[in-house]
This record gives structure tokens, C-alpha cells and sequence, in this order.
């Protein structure tokens, strides 16, 4: 079955309470019943994969953490190592049992976090965006691996793109935030005879109109940044996370970074943003500070002022307690006058966040979180924006809202950088691409 609805609909919290995960003091308001074959939810025979697999992810080693779970559920000793090999391989994890889970990309979490659930062989599998952080390759294969399971399996898939889920899912149920249940029946027909509503929905359909391009025109005028021969290996790592890399950034050029999982997109963006010093080459912003070129060397004020980053997990960059407050702490700590803050709360409700205004951060769904984190970034109205996954968790409507946001920022001259998996972002990119692929 597969989940629609709009980007901060309740999806996920109803997988939630499907796996028995909502405790009773978490709620301030609580009504109806839930149940998983005739009783209670409790999470007996249910396996859910997280919209952060970060967030799931408890030991050291990637076999530890696939083995943690089959000893929990008390398997057989000498069943344990055979099941996490065999659900680690069906995922194509592509490292050793005792490969640091704290070296893995973002994807690489995604397919640990799914293995782990996997090996469990749950009756009820969950799965939250299990596609949002795989490179193309990787969100074909998961697919390939659920087509696999013994059809006593049932699957619940949280998406909001329609593409790969078609060659899966025998019925489509649609949520609309307070009306509940707007759409329950077998996919072909709803996808024939309700496709306005789920494009109300906000659902991605496989024949969706390209959002315009990014970038108003062609790139030119300031060389905003270089990168030359780039090269890093995080502490215990067996291998780089890049090796030789390189690119030049403009300003109103907008960049998309590709390739795939574990290839160092994350790690070429921070390195870029300041936030990494290059072990190996050059990072250079000459244009930007000719007596200090080294964005890495810039202090903390001067590169937010001058540089907007977006980190692949939202959660690693709000300090605040409240999503209004969130918004205007970069113009406030850079002096900003009455308009700047008027201008953070105008992009409040572009973002749709208008409704959570006094939320704390932590509580907003995955998709909510990500809209934030860019809007933060955008508030400083910096140089340029280095973003990683901008658009992850997010509706067709919230994507077309971003990408708005992003064309905006590079009119008034801002670059834009992006690592992304999303077809329709590198496509808004009109061709403008850097692909990475893993450091041999």
C-alpha cells in the first residue's frame, strides 16, 4: 500500500503508531484507536524504517548494527550472522561487517537502517521515503528487493514519488491533514480517475511538467569560488571521501553535484561551504577576500555572512526554540535591520511554516525540517548557498516552493550548489552538473 499526502500531513506519525512508537504522554491530544491484528499496536511483528535512518542507527560496526536486532528478537546464535549477511547483500551494503557506521554517507544509512529491518522478516514492513537519500541505482535496487519478499509481507510505503512505487503497489490511500482518509482504492484506478486530487496532493506523478530552471541566465561575472585536486579521509576511515576534486562556482550559477552514494558529495559541499579545511588542494574565493582567499580560514561571523549552508541532516543546525526564532537568528546576529527580520518572516510563510511559527524545530515532520533549514540559509541573503539534499522529504508543491525560493536568491545574485539525487532538481539545474564518483 502506498501512503500519499502532503508534506507534513501526519504520514508519519501514523507509521509511527502502526509500530507502536507513540507513547501516550508524547500527545496532548489523542483520540480514536489503533490496532494491528485485532489488538492494540504494540510492535509485535512490525518492522518500520525511519524517515532519518540516522535516528536508528545504535552501533558502532554496520554488521553489529544488523545483528543487534536478530539478538534482541533472541535467534538462534548461529542464525544471526547468516540472516545479516544476507539482508546486508540484498541491499548491495557495499562495505565489511566492521566498517564504522559512523564513516557512511547518508545513503549508506538508509541501506544499513533497511538491512537491519530486513533481517527481522517482519509480517508489516514500514517504510518512510526509503528512497529519499539513495542515489538512482540504490532506489532501484530496494525496489527490486521489496518486488522479492513473500507476498504474506505487508508493506506500507510512505512516497511522494509515484515512479518506482507503480511497479509495486497493489492500492493507493491519500491523507489531507485534518480530513483524514480522501483516496483508498487499487492504484490503476486512482491514478485514472483521481489524478487532480493527487496533484492537490502534492504527489510527484511519472509524467510531471519540469519546474523552470534555477539560474535566470547564463553564469558569468564573479567567480565566486574554485576548488582544485580536493582530497579527504575522515579519522579510521579505510579509504578517501574524495580524492581530486574540483570545480568553479559563479555568481548566478546554479550547480547540482552528483553521483552516488558514499562518493563525497556531502564532503566536497562542506569543504566548499568553510566548514572543512581540504587535507590535499585548493579551495580559493579570491573575488570574495583576496587577502584571505581560504573560505576554511574565514571566521565564523564573516562566513555566514558570506556563504548560506544547508547540512544533509536539518537537526545538526538549529539552535533555536522556535521555528520564527530560527529564521531570524542569522539576520539578528549579523545586526539586521527591522526589514531583515520582516523579510525572515515573510519567508515563513513562503515556506509554509507560517502555522508552526512558535513550534520548537524538533517536533517538525522531515519534510517541514528540511524547509527550514533552507530558509535559514537564505535569510542571511548570502554570496552563495551550498546545499545538501534541499529539497529531500518534500511534496511536488513544497519542491516547486523551494526551487522559487533558490531562482530568487539567484537573480539577486546569489550562487547556488546543490548535492542532489533528485531528477527534477538536477533537471531545474538546466544541464549545469558535477559528478562525483567514489575515490578508487
Amino acid at each position: 500500500m502506498l501512503l500519499l499526502g502532503r508534506s507534513g500531513g501526519g504520514k508519519s506519525t501514523l507509521l509511527l503508531g502502526i509500530a507502536g512508537l507513540l507513547e501516550r504522554g508524547l500527545a496532548t491530544e489523542r483520540e480514536g484507536g489503533l490496532t494491528v491484528g485485532g489488538t492494540p499496536a504494540d510492535g509485535t511483528d512490525v518492522g518500520v524504517l525511519f524517515q532519518d535512518p540516522e535516528s536508528q542507527l545504535v552501533m558502532a560496526r554496520a554488521g553489529d548494527e544488523v545483528a543487534f536486532g536478530l539478538e534482541e528478537r533472541c535467534v538462534p546464535s548461529d542464525a544471526i550472522w547468516p540472516r545479516a549477511d544476507e539482508a546486508l547483500a540484498a541491499v548491495g551494503f557495499p562495505y565489511p561487517r566492521d566498517h564504522p557506521t559512523s564513516a557512511l554517507s547518508g545513503g549508506e544509512k538508509q541501506r544499513l537502517a533497511l538491512a537491519g529491518v530486513l533481517a527481522l522478516q517482519p509480517r508489516i514492513l514500514l517504510l518512510d521515503e526509503p528512497t529519499a537519500n539513495l542515489d538512482p541505482d540504490g532506489a532501484r535496487a530496494l525496489y527490486a528487493v521489496l518486488r522479492r519478499l513473500d507476498r504474506s509481507t505487508t508493506v506500507l510505503l510512505v512516497e511522494h514519488h509515484l515512479g518506482l512505487a507503480l511497479e509495486l503497489v497493489d492500492r493507493i490511500v491519500a491523507v489531507d491533514g485534518e480530513r483524514g482518509v480522501v483516496i483508498d482504492g487499487p492504484a490503476a484506478s486512482v491514478l485514472r480517475d483521481h489524478r487532480a486530487t493527487l496533484e492537490s496532493l502534492g504527489a510527484w506523478l511519472p509524467d510531471a511538467v519540469p519546474v523552470p530552471p534555477i539560474a535566470a541566465g547564463p553564469a558569468g561575472g564573479t567567480p565566486v569560488l574554485s576548488a582544485q585536486g580536493i582530497g579527504f579521509r575522515y579519522p579510521l576511515a579505510a579509504r578517501d571521501a574524495l580524492a581530486g576534486a574540483g570545480l568553479a562556482l559563479h555568481e548566478r550559477e546554479a550547480l547540482a553535484v552528483t553521483g552516488p552514494n558514499g562518493s563525497g558529495k556531502s564532503t566536497l559541499l562542506l569543504i566548499l561551504a568553510g566548514l572543512l579545511r581540504p587535507q590535499r588542494g585548493t579551495v580559493r574565493a579570491v573575488a570574495v577576500d583576496p587577502a584571505t582567499p581560504e573560505p576554511w580560514r574565514w571566521r565564523a561571523a564573516t562566513l555566514a555572512r558570506r556563504f548560506g549552508t544547508v547540512f544533509q541532516d536539518p537537526d545538526h543546525q538549529f539552535l533555536t526554540t522556535s521555528v520564527r526564532d530560527e529564521l531570524r537568528l542569522g539576520p539578528r546576529l549579523q545586526g539586521g535591520a527591522s526589514a531583515d527580520l520582516r523579510g525572515a518572516d515573510e519567508l515563513l510563510e513562503r515556506l509554509g511554516l507560517g502555522h508552526l511559527s512558535a513550534a520548537n524545530p524538533f517536533t517538525l515532520s522531515g519534510g517541514e525540517k528540511r524547509r527550514l533549514s533552507v530558509g535559514t540559509a537564505l535569510a542571511t541573503r548570502p554570496l552563495a548557498l551550498f546545499l545538501d539534499e534541499p529539497t529531500y522529504g518534500q511534496d511536488r508543491r513544497t519542491f516547486v516552493d523551494l526551487v522559487d525560493l533558490l531562482r530568487e536568491a539567484n537573480v539577486a545574485g546569489a550562487a547556488v550548489c546543490a548535492a542532489t539525487h533528485e531528477p527534477a532538481l538536477i533537471l531545474a539545474m538546466a544541464g549545469n552538473v558535477v559528478a562525483l564518483s567514489h575515490p578508487s
